[in-house]
């Protein structure tokens, strides 16, 4: 199983210069059972990251590019008359599929963002009372621009907390965006091209390995720690809530398998807690919550 998953960072790093980390923390996402919500401006290779990850699991893929005018039935599916049969039939929407990319997530209507809360917990979506499930392994990558808010709905809490990790790829260095030339020159490697490295048989074994990584009770109340202390502090509004604690401890697990490890440790949590519990917190005054989340790393004693 290692040897598959340096070869599906490989493959992705074909598609992708210079994004180890954003791949490394994406594929934490997928394999601890959670979603990842990526905040960044266009064109750094959101949807090429989606899409080669698709690719590289064998896996359907999605893409959801939300607008104000979205309805919930564009994201879930609708009841559709056949006049031959004479009955109702259903037409699944996008997020019947294993990647879902919901692009511009925050400029769907809150009508329309709400539509995905029951499918990304529940992994079902229902329809005129009716309940189907999605296919499995199923991940939803949203993405948004962080600096250009005219005609966006920001996402409430609720939506937020759906996410396991939130994380920013940011803009090339000098000698990357170089390479992604020189691959133009030397021919870059497409989509289509990438060969599939891992089944969608293998992701959900990966998942079940991911969570029987041991964690040592000290570093669960260390985690817990962590959280309770955004509830108590006061340049925070909205600490982090228990879904929020179960969606780091399954992600210290899934980093923990990806080092090669069986065990975690307290390092493994100290380097996700940003990415797990920032997005989901409300400072207060306008404060930056990735800093608060840094601050409390130095001020909770570690096990």
């Amino acid at each position: 199983m290692r040897d598959r998953i340096e070869q599906l960072v490989e493959n992705l790093g074909r598609a992708i210069v210079g994004k180890s980390e954003a791949i490394r923390l994406v594929l934490v996402a997928l394999f601890s059972g959670g979603h990842a919500l990526l905040e960044d401006v266009p064109g750094v290779g959101k949807t090429l990251l989606a899409k080669s990850l698709a690719r590289s699991i064998d896996g359907q893929f999605q893409r959801l590019q939300c607008t104000p005018d979205l309805l919930p039935s564009d994201v879930t599916g609708t009841n559709i008359w056949n006049p031959r049969s004479g009955e109702f039939v259903f037409m699944p929407g996008p997020v019947f599929a294993n990647v879902v990319l919901a692009d511009e997530i925050n400029r769907a209507t809150p009508r329309t963002q709400s539509a995905l809360l029951e499918v990304m917990e529940e992994q079902q979506v229902t329809v005129d009372g009716v309940s189907r499930r999605v296919p499995t392994p199923f991940f939803v990558i949203a993405t948004q621009n962080p600096v250009e808010y005219q005609g966006t709905f920001p996402l409430p809490e609720a939506q937020m907390d759906r996410f396991a990790l939130s994380l920013s790829l940011g803009y090339p260095t000098e000698l990357e965006e170089l390479q992604m030339l020189q691959r133009l020159d030397g021919g870059s490697v497409p989509t289509e091209a990438l060969r599939p490295c891992l089944s969608l048989e293998e992701v959900q074994a990966l998942r079940q390995k991911c969570a029987a990584v041991h964690v040592e009770p000290h570093l669960q109340q260390y985690m817990l720690s962590l959280v309770r202390a955004t509830r108590q502090d006061e340049e925070i509004l909205l600490g982090v809530s228990p879904r929020g604690t179960v969606a780091l401890h399954r992600a210290v697990q899934a980093i923990a398998f990806l080092e090669g490890r069986d065990y975690a440790i307290p390092d493994d949590v100290k380097y996700l807690a940003p990415f797990v519990l920032a997005h989901r917190l409300i400072p207060a005054g306008g404060r930056k919550a990735r800093l608060i989340v840094d601050r409390l790393l130095h001020s909770v004693a570690i096990p």
